[in-house]
């Protein structure tokens, strides 16, 4: 049976500031638990990112999706330019990502995933931030 709904029963979730490593949740009595892992970042100079984008790719092929494989072959034409476009590498491990996350397997490539993603997070600098919460990492 479901209640009606009533005028008086609107509600609404307002969010003046960032939420990243938070969880919002909506309803009555429901309850949520998050973990993330606090992220340490290396300085980009520190980065093999020819190395980071190789095991990506790696991770990426094992799991045997049309969709993640190209997105990591977009990272590694990207990666080899003279002067690879950022915000273009995290765009496409962002796509790549948000793939893996809607696997069944994701759990498990999540462990292999995370330490690459947070070294290249660290060379995408401000562009490499949103990746973090994907593999259960903040700063």
């Amino acid at each position: 049976m479901t209640t009606p709904h009533t005028p008086g029963d609107n509600r609404s979730v307002q969010i003046g500031g960032s939420v990243t490593g938070s969880a919002v949740v909506t309803g009555d009595s429901n309850t949520i638990s998050v973990q993330f892992q606090q992220a340490s970042l290396p300085e980009p100079e520190t980065v093999d990112i020819q190395a980071e984008i190789e095991a990506l790719k790696e991770i990426f092929a094992s799991l045997n999706n049309p969709t993640i494989a190209g997105a990591a072959e977009e990272l590694a034409q990207e990666v080899a330019k003279p002067e690879p476009d950022k915000e273009i590498m995290a765009d496409a491990l962002e796509t790549g990502l948000k793939r893996i996350k809607k696997l069944a397997d994701f759990g498990d490539a999540i462990d292999r995933l995370r330490p690459h993603v947070e070294a290249t997070a660290g060379w995408l600098g401000q562009h490499g931030h949103k990746l973090l919460p994907l593999v259960g990492l903040v700063l």
